[in-house]
């Protein structure tokens, strides 16, 4: 793994979310972005290498709009990247992790991406991010 490329954090009213981290973070919103997979619209707010990125459900049955139902906003996972995100899967598998994609899917901001079964990870979500070179 890289880096952390964002902090996901799952909000109800997305607009007004971007307000509120635009002010707190003294940055602006650089790309919106509607994830068919997730069922979600995410915003991205760029700090130094990682990212901020804000989730609003577009459905009730969307991940993010289960979270919210159980836990509330906040915190939804860390994504980090990797360069190869095929082999990383197979290393994680390895060690034991539950990956919960069979395979990568597309994700926000030009990324393929896949989960680690935050049960393996004492309660954090884990997301693995790999560009999607044209």
């Amino acid at each position: 793994m890289n880096k952390i490329e964002h902090i996901g954090i799952a909000v109800r009213d997305l607009a007004s979310s971007n307000s509120l981290y635009e002010k707190l973070l003294g940055a602006t919103v650089y790309k919106e972005e509607y994830v068919e997979s997730e069922s979600v619209m995410t915003s991205f707010i760029q700090m130094g290498e990682s990212k901020i990125e804000l989730l609003q459900a577009c459905s009730p049955d969307s991940p993010i709009a289960k979270f919210i139902e159980k836990k509330g906003e906040g915190i939804h996972h860390i994504a980090f990247e990797v360069k190869d995100i095929h082999m990383e899967m197979a290393r994680l598998r390895n060690l034991g992790f539950h990956v919960l994609n069979e395979q990568p899917k597309k994700g926000a901001d030009n990324k393929l991406i896949c989960f680690v079964h935050p049960k393996d990870t004492r309660g954090v979500l884990i997301e693995l991010c790999q560009s999607i070179q044209d």
